[in-house]
């Protein structure tokens, strides 16, 4: 399971969200979207239509298999061949947002998901902070995907999310690894973007994933139209995805191999290693 995160709101994590999920889709990859984010962008972009009785606020108050199983909703991304389902988000589930939630409650998404093996990839969409609904995401999971985008705020959110990772990867989460940070909306022509891509590269080292996500209209208007990138004409969507296709199967291959257990306490810097090694 991928937690996709950032402490930094307006990076484009959702964006990469669903670049992970057109590129699964289109590679025949069953998939499921978690999304955490009461924003519940990810929902929309999906083309979950009709009204949605059971949803992830449902969920996290009931974690049994009945529940989950009510909340799975096909999008419509995939049409009538299926292979892309969405648990989806609701606003009711700041709720479960608080700083201080019990271990117990942070466990509670991770107990609903061990029902299913119906998934290869199962994609969690985390609301732009370090709250409970994030943490909640993160202990679900055994990689973490951490989006910015080449500036200076987002490059020192990105610093505080891979420590906040390591932090309760020691504490409550033992097979929890960063999967890395990956970096949107890059514009190579931007002075200021290859310096801040440099600035990452010399902080994280192989934690940098490749390739950068360039800044594309293409993305936002196939939002817009609730399709995958994959199915958007022109050459833009094209470079696109197949950047993602570039991630998916660096996720692919982290969620082949077997979680492990480090017993030492570490810094951010020393998971890039192990990391890179995927």
């Amino acid at each position: 399971m991928l937690s996709v995160c950032s402490l930094k709101g307006g990076v484009g994590k959702t964006s990469v969200v669903l670049g992970l999920a057109s590129a699964a889709l289109e590679k025949g990859v069953p998939t499921l979207v978690v999304d955490l984010d009461p924003q519940a962008d990810a929902t929309l972009a999906l083309d979950v239509s009709g009204s949605v009785e059971v949803d992830v606020a449902t969920l996290l108050g009931n974690p049994r298999r009945k529940t989950f199983e009510a909340a799975l909703t096909p999008s419509g991304w995939a049409g009538e061949g299926g292979g892309l389902d969405v648990i989806p988000g609701s606003a009711e589930s700041a709720a479960y947002d608080g700083r201080r939630s019990t271990e117990r409650a942070l466990s509670r998404l991770g107990q609903a998901l061990a029902t299913t093996q119906d998934y290869r990839l199962v994609i969690i969409d985390c609301p732009p902070s370090f709250g409970g609904l994030t943490r909640s995401g993160l202990v679900a999971s055994n990689r973490a995907m951490v989006v910015t985008e080449p500036a200076l705020f987002s490059v020192t959110a990105a610093d505080r999310a891979l420590r906040a990772i390591d932090e309760l990867r020691r504490a409550s989460a033992p097979d929890l690894q960063p999967l890395g940070v990956v970096v949107n909306r890059y514009r190579d022509r931007s002075p200021e973007h290859r310096y801040r891509v440099t600035e990452l590269a010399d902080m994280f080292g192989p934690l940098v994933l490749s390739p950068t996500i360039p800044e594309r209209s293409a993305l936002q208007q196939a939002q817009g139209a609730s399709l995958p990138i994959h199915r958007w004409p022109g050459p833009a969507a094209a470079e696109l995805a197949g950047t993602f296709d570039a991630h998916l199967a660096r996720v692919l291959r982290a969620e082949a191999r077997p979680p492990r257990r480090r017993a030492g306490a570490g810094s951010s810097s020393g998971t890039a290693a192990e990391a890179a090694a995927v």
